[in-house]
């Protein structure tokens, strides 16, 4: 299934790291939510413009992927944190200020992990990139979370948790991931668009 297991755990371990750095920073800038988005900010604009605007071909999926993710996200948050399914701690409002930009930045995560993968697969049918898609999308972002729930940055009231991280909220994650994921495969299928995860 992998040709290069080394170099796909390799892989695997770098995203890893990277999540527990975020999550680390997170927890403990909570307090400052408008510096934590204003780094985020500063991030996802560098990812921009060495991803997308610098490169002779562009690649708009990975904005699009980003923004409708942003939206998901959010319409996720607004329902959940108003029906009193989480909530934020020591913010003055109900919804960090980094939250968007949290997101955005989960798909270009994912992506570009996605990304360094696939090339890794013996088989890379769409199939085989779904499974990959899913298994990624069902335990990074909730590995993320775990360390950020942990450090006091916001708390789940739904049941059935694991590391303080419910069910629902492990469901939730994938669905937004593989709805984002569906729309970009349609795009592409449309408008003949040839992408390594999308394809």
């Amino acid at each position: 299934m992998i040709t290069n297991k080394k170099k796909f755990f390799i892989e695997i371990l770098k995203g890893i790291l990277k999540l527990i750095i975020a999550g680390i920073c997170i927890g403990y800038l909570k307090e400052y939510d408008l510096w934590i988005a204003i780094i985020l900010v500063l991030k996802i604009t560098h990812n921009i413009y060495k991803d997308i605007l610098k490169p002779k071909k562009k690649n708009w999926l990975l904005l699009i992927g980003m923004l409708l993710t942003c939206f998901g996200g959010l319409v996720g948050e607004t329902w959940g944190v108003s029906n009193g399914y989480w909530e934020y701690h020591a913010v003055a409002r109900e919804l960090p200020l980094w939250l968007p930009f949290a997101w955005m930045y989960a798909f270009y995560f994912l992506y570009k992990l996605e990304l360094q993968l696939i090339p890794l697969l013996k088989n890379q049918t769409q199939k085989n990139k779904i499974i990959l898609a899913l298994i990624l999308a069902l335990i990074l972002p909730a590995f993320g979370e775990v360390i950020t729930i942990y450090l006091g940055v916001w708390t789940y009231y739904w049941p059935y948790q694991l590391f303080g991280v419910p069910l629902y909220a492990f469901i939730c994650l994938v669905f937004v991931h593989m709805l984002v994921y569906t729309i970009l495969h349609f795009i592409c299928k449309k408008y003949q668009i040839n992408d390594v995860v999308f394809n």
